[in-house]
């Protein structure tokens, strides 16, 4: 249907609302038989970049420059010796080998892709696997009804962190955030309304999100089931 000009996306300065109506899908380099939808890059001001992969049967994401993770939004992925279901996730830092081939059609996957950054005295990361759903969860800031699972370990050779936060029904951050961290967004589940800068969204299943450095920021979860994203930001390093 004709939407006649209207979307919810929304870009401005320190934030972007990127919705599913406005997605365009093209090949990133050295995909075969899978195209990306590139949702942050260096192009807005990131210095990382996210895109979803959406891949046919036996789609190929080639190897990456820089490290990388992945979590597998639907479908089945093969990497390396292991297989990579819905909620699997993986981490490959820079100069490991980490193509990834669809084992069915319809897989989708959220991919982030950073240059590294070393800390001087702090050895590099090494590749590793996980599932997100087998994670412990933490409340937030003693919050029983939003839960935080963390993906990367909580170890100074990593310079980014991805975690998922589930809200229960009703449940909100408890604090407008401004901070020097930028994020990566992605709604997995639910939805309800999201603060950015002075712009107030509506935000769905989806939906992905662009913070820069220092842009204000809550969510509240709104509706009768739970609300989930997928976020990443850069983390254990000076601002620069």
């Amino acid at each position: 249907m004709q939407s006649l000009g209207h979307t919810r996306s929304a870009h401005r300065a320190d934030h972007l609302l990127h919705t599913p109506d406005t997605f365009v899908r093209a090949p990133w380099p050295g995909m075969k038989n899978a195209t990306a939808v590139v949702h942050a890059a260096p192009a807005i001001g990131a210095k990382f970049t996210q895109y979803t992969a959406e891949f046919e049967a036996g789609g190929v994401l080639p190897a990456a420059s820089a490290q990388r993770f992945l979590y597998v939004l639907e479908g089945e992925i093969q990497a390396g010796d292991r297989t990579l279901g819905v909620n699997a996730y993986a981490y490959w830092p820079a100069g490991v080998d980490s193509m990834v081939t669809a084992l069915q059609a319809g897989t989708r996957a959220a991919v982030i892709e950073k240059p590294y950054l070393p800390l001087a005295g702090v050895a590099a990361p090494t590749a590793f696997t996980g599932i997100e759903t087998s994670i412990a969860s933490q409340s937030l800031m003693g919050d029983p009804d939003l839960e935080v699972r963390p993906m990367i370990p909580a170890d100074p050779g990593f310079d980014f962190a991805v975690n998922t936060m589930t809200f229960r029904p009703g449940a909100a951050l408890p604090m407008v955030e401004v901070h020097v961290m930028e994020h990566g967004l992605l709604f997995l589940e639910g939805g309800g309304i999201y603060r950015l800068g002075d712009h107030w969204y509506p935000v769905t299943t989806g939906d992905f999100i662009y913070m820069a450095p220092y842009c204000p920021q809550w969510f509240g979860a709104i509706g009768k089931t739970r609300a989930k994203y997928l976020i990443y930001k850069d983390w254990n390093r000076t601002a620069e």
